[in-house]
């Protein structure tokens, strides 16, 4: 097979037509948005700047878009190709790596973040000296993932069987 049969614009309209890939991108897409609406809820005051930036790029926060398009995926394949598939037990271990990641290590990494930057400050402050702060990763409680989880199964059965 070459490249050309493989990339061709049959072959790109119908990647861009598949259900699992529209459940995937449209589960990520819709709980980045609802993650910016809850953003602003909590605090209003957030520019418009700030707002696209929790749309397109933020981690962490209500609901997990990690696990929404993780979820979806393999929610597709599920009524796609069958809990029995290959493809499905491949979709289904890594959706819990994703979930069990965005939970454990990366909550566990930016809550560290946070407790040495507040060392780091309050060190600078009595010493004189000069703190950059680390990057917080931002991971997610499990209601979060939960939450993530259940919006890309129902945008996965929209997609499957509407």
């Amino acid at each position: 097979m070459s490249f050309t049969t493989i990339i061709n614009p049959e072959s790109v309209k119908a990647f861009f037509e598949n259900p699992i890939f529209l459940s995937a991108l449209s589960s990520w897409f819709f709980s980045q948005l609802l993650k910016a609406v809850v953003a602003v809820l909590r605090s209003p005051r957030r520019d418009g700047r700030e707002i696209l930036a929790t749309i397109v790029w933020r981690t962490g926060g209500m609901p997990s878009s990690h696990s929404a398009l993780v979820s979806a995926m393999t929610a597709s394949v599920a009524f796609k190709e069958g809990i029995n598939s290959n493809l499905f037990v491949i979709s289904f271990w890594i959706t819990i790596i994703i979930m069990r990641d965005a939970i454990g290590v990366r909550r566990s990494s930016g809550l560290q973040g946070r407790a040495l930057n507040l060392l780091g400050r309050n060190v600078a402050e009595y010493t004189g000296g000069e703190y950059r702060p680390l990057k917080e990763v931002h991971g997610h409680t499990p209601l979060e993932v939960v939450a993530g989880a259940l919006l890309g199964v129902f945008i996965a059965a929209a997609y499957s069987f509407l």
